[in-house]
């Protein structure tokens, strides 16, 4: 079980993720719609996630979604790098009715994120621009390359939905055991 946390005037926060798991999530953000998407990622990336967040939501979301992004990504780094006997490359692309949205990455341990959803408003009470914000910090600190792009929909739920569980299977697909694969780069280090 991979851990780790983060504590700060605006944000208190625990993650613990088993890379090679079920599915099994136990998320509480205090941000339903991101409890929902969470979810999501988990049970498609076949990872357990425990997720706990006190943040400063009275004041908006976006310090506890950029957080938790972040302290994901963290968790997930010391599972992932230094790179060895897996895919690494990774890519999905996920429909929900009428929306499509694909997802490419690389575990190059280079922090990179092209975002090319365009979207705005809320869903609910949460504010879109925010998945942005989560994909970003996510890639960054991971880190990793990832190219996410909105191929067709109207739906926002539907679109975002769609985004992180297009991450989750790309992922999944990435860090699938390939015991030939070594360290997977010309380069002999990632």
């Amino acid at each position: 079980m991979l851990e780790a946390e983060r504590k700060t005037k605006e944000t208190d926060i625990v993650v613990r993720v088993e890379i090679y798991g079920s599915g099994k999530c136990n998320i509480d953000t205090g941000i339903g719609f991101l409890d929902h998407m969470l979810e999501a990622f988990g049970k498609h990336a076949y990872m357990d996630l425990d997720i706990k967040c006190k943040g400063d939501t009275h004041i908006d979301d976006h310090h506890s979604v950029e957080d938790i992004a972040i302290v994901l990504a963290q968790a997930l780094k010391n599972g992932v790098y230094p790179v060895q006997n897996i895919e690494r490359y990774g890519n999905a692309t996920v429909v929900m009715d009428e929306a499509s949205v694909s997802c490419d990455i690389d575990l190059s341990n280079r922090g990179y994120l092209v975002y090319d959803i365009p979207l705005g408003g809320k869903v609910g009470e949460f504010e879109v621009e925010l998945v942005e914000e989560f994909f970003k910090s996510f890639a960054l600190n991971l880190p990793l390359t990832m190219h996410m792009i909105y191929n067709r929909g109207a739906n926002k739920h539907h679109i975002i939905e769609a985004s992180f569980k297009a991450l989750a299977l790309a992922l999944r697909r990435a860090l699938n055991p390939n015991m030939r694969a070594g360290t997977p780069s010309t380069k002999g280090v990632l």
